[in-house]
Order: C-alpha cells, then structure tokens, then sequence
C-alpha cells in the first residue's frame, strides 16, 4: 500500500457516495477521489473536526464571537489547501461526478457563508453595545438573539459534521467525530 502525507491510499475506497443537504443546495451523487483529493480531502477534515465547527458548543460554554471566528477562518484554510494542491483537485470528472474542488467550494458558499453573512453583524451590533464595566461573556449571554444564534450555530454543525464524514470516508478512515464527547442532547 502506497503512503502519502500519512494518508494510506490503498485503504480509501474507489468511490464515495455524496450526500450533503445545505441550507440552499442539496449535493448527491458520487466522487472518485484522486490521490490529491485525497490528501485536501484529509487537510480539510483535520480543520473541520479540531474545531467549533463539529464541536457541539453548550449553553453555558464558550463566546459565540469565538464560534463565529473559528468558522470564519475555514475559508482561509480551505483557501489554501485549493491553491497548494492546484488543479488536479478540481479537474472535471466523468459523468458528472463530484471533485474535491466543488464540494470545499459548496462548503464554504452554501454551508458557512449564510450564517455568517446573518450573524457576524447581528453579533458585532450587539457587541458595540456593550458597556466598560459589563464583561463579553455577560454581554453575550444578555443577547435577545443569543440562543438563535446557538441554535443556528447547531445546525451549521450538522451540516459540517456530514462534510467531515464525507472526507473521513474519501480518506478511508473511520470518522474521529466519535473521539468529541456526546453533549446534553447528542447522548
């Protein structure tokens, strides 16, 4: 079995099954990931599965300011694993399957980009408010949209969840998401 970066290619299986459902796009098919594919593809999951973004985040836990930049900084990321492994990544494939190309490009455009084009200004307008003596975290918590926002939080997490079993699944590994402790609902 060939190793590249870590990633065991003879282990990934031929081809993937895609089935994602956006907020505004529904992506079904297949994708015969190449090895580069392959290699983004496991780039691009250890940045989804280190993070808030698959991370149940509780009530009483963390700054939504803090989610929302953790999510902001998946376009930066995913920005440049595209441009480090090229083209090949993204090369038209037979019958109109998928690449690696338009699924991070999909992720970033109808998974994350809705919520935050919604809330970063609603949270930063709060924000402004705050006053000297009140600290983030009491301020936030004192947000009439706070839980929205958290709940909107919940659902871009299943959304990024599923990419993140898609890739484990290119990558031929088993999904790490199991390795995140269970919040209140999830167990």
């Amino acid at each position: 079995m060939d190793t590249e970066e870590g990633i065991v290619m003879g282990r990934a299986p031929k081809t993937v099954d895609v089935r994602l459902k956006l907020p505004m796009l529904e992506i079904a098919g297949s994708w015969e990931p190449n090895d580069a594919e392959r290699r983004a593809a496991w780039e691009l999951y250890v940045e989804l599965v280190t993070r808030v973004s698959v991370v149940p985040m509780r009530a009483d836990e963390g700054l939504l300011r803090e989610a929302l930049t953790s999510l902001y900084s998946l376009f930066g990321s995913t920005r440049e694993i595209l441009r480090r492994h090229g083209p090949q990544i993204a090369e038209p494939k037979r019958d109109g399957q998928y690449n690696f190309g338009f699924l991070a490009v999909a992720m970033l455009n109808y998974g994350l980009r809705p919520l935050l084009a919604s809330w970063h200004p609603a949270l930063e307008d709060w924000e402004s408010r705050r006053p000297a003596d009140r600290s983030r975290r009491d301020h936030e918590r004192a947000w009439s949209e706070a839980d929205r926002l958290r709940s909107a939080l919940d659902g871009t997490r299943q959304v990024l969840s599923a990419y993140a079993d898609l890739l484990a699944s290119a990558c031929g590994i088993p999904n790490l998401l199991g390795a995140i402790p269970p919040g209140p609902a999830d167990g």
